[in-house]
């Protein structure tokens, strides 16, 4: 059994319909599906509320799996498209309101984000929050990498992409990285550096 728990025996008797061998595979996933889920969902979206979306389509489709090779590839795109699918909602939800008030042709856009539950201090979140706003085709794998401690081999065989393109997007996402985090910081001190400079003159 690897690190992310994908043992194919366990997998063949949950597509068989074994219920115990169902809820085994998914204890075995559920963190690696918190994950993907992380990388896609919008801002506001519940992971728990997610997970067992997520849950519930892998009881009722998990037939349609043809074979344990198979599993990862097919559970990923179950969690993507849960975690659109709210993403979709949210974007209706607000489309909505903006009519209500006479802005539905205000920006519209849903910005990325993730449960700051994730992080435990204020310079991680901000270095979470920051890798969110990556490209998906880097922000996934920093994420893999970053909070599942997977190894490129593993990240590449869950995103099905060669090992070299992962290794790739992870140098280039860092990079993206602490140039976005040098960005903000210099945004930051201009800010307050600016509020400094108008209480002075306030107090003159």
């Amino acid at each position: 059994m690897d690190q992310q728990g994908f043992h194919e025996s366990v997998i063949e008797a949950a597509i068989a319909g074994e219920r115990e061998a169902l809820n085994l595979l998914w204890q075995q996933t559920r963190r690696w599906v918190a994950v993907i889920l992380l990388a896609h969902k919008p801002r506001d979206a519940d992971l728990d509320d997610l997970l067992q979306v997520v849950a519930m389509q892998v009881c009722r489709k998990i037939t349609e799996v043809r074979e344990p090779k198979a599993f990862k590839s097919w559970l990923r795109t179950v969690a993507i498209n849960a975690a659109r699918e709210e993403g979709r909602k949210t974007t209706r939800r607000k489309q909505s309101m903006l009519k209500l008030v006479g802005m539905e042709k205000a920006d519209q856009r849903v910005p990325l984000g993730a449960d700051i539950e994730a992080t435990d201090s204020d310079e991680s979140k901000r270095i979470y929050h920051a890798a969110m706003s990556l490209p998906a085709g880097y922000r996934e794998p920093i994420l893999l990498r970053c909070m599942r401690s997977m190894s490129y081999h593993q990240i590449g065989e869950v995103l099905e992409l060669p090992t070299t393109t992962i290794e790739t997007r992870i140098a280039r996402g860092r990079r993206m990285l602490k140039e976005l985090l040098k960005q903000q910081e210099q945004q930051s001190t201009t800010q307050a550096n600016t509020k400094a400079v108008q209480t002075v003159g306030g107090m003159r």
